[in-house]
């Protein structure tokens, strides 16, 4: 039986492997310590919402959703910051189950609108999101400042 429920401490180990599947599918290192540490201070703290597919066996995906508020709107949002699959449960609607779960969340929680961002070259994911009514915005541009390494 499969359900989409909250992570807890008890699937500290099984999401530490998919976090790292996930970094390293982004071309990051595979560093399960860092990933578990990162884990258990997100659970610990509560300062995101993680929701896990569980086959029963332990959770086979999750998608991370993370609080921020809008002063335009004076509203609550979530970003929707990761989704991701094993490899081995793909293909079988997990990603779009996972997707809808946390919309359901955000609109019982009240939260007014879920934003995410992804790889250009995410075709698959993308194509996911547009299926489930996401609309890609071009109203803003992404601006980033590395705040590690060399100093200006």
């Amino acid at each position: 039986m499969s359900a989409i429920r909250p992570a807890t401490l008890n699937d500290l180990d099984a999401l530490t492997v998919l976090l790292d599947g996930y970094r390293m599918f982004y071309q990051q290192g595979s560093d399960e310590a860092a990933c578990r540490t990162f884990l258990y201070e997100r659970l610990e703290h509560g300062d995101s919402c993680l929701l896990v597919h569980d086959t029963g066996h332990g959770p086979e995906g999750f998608v991370q959703l993370y609080p921020v508020f809008s002063t335009v709107s004076l509203s609550s949002r979530w970003l929707l910051n990761d989704l991701f699959v094993a490899p081995h449960a793909r293909g079988r609607g997990i990603g779009r189950a996972l997707m809808q779960a946390a919309a359901n969340l955000a609109r019982e929680q009240g939260v007014t609108s879920l934003m995410l961002r992804t790889q250009t070259h995410n075709h698959a994911a993308k194509a996911l999101y547009e299926a489930l009514g996401w609309q890609k915005s071009d109203d803003f541009d992404t601006y980033m400042l590395s705040l590690t390494g060399a100093r200006s």
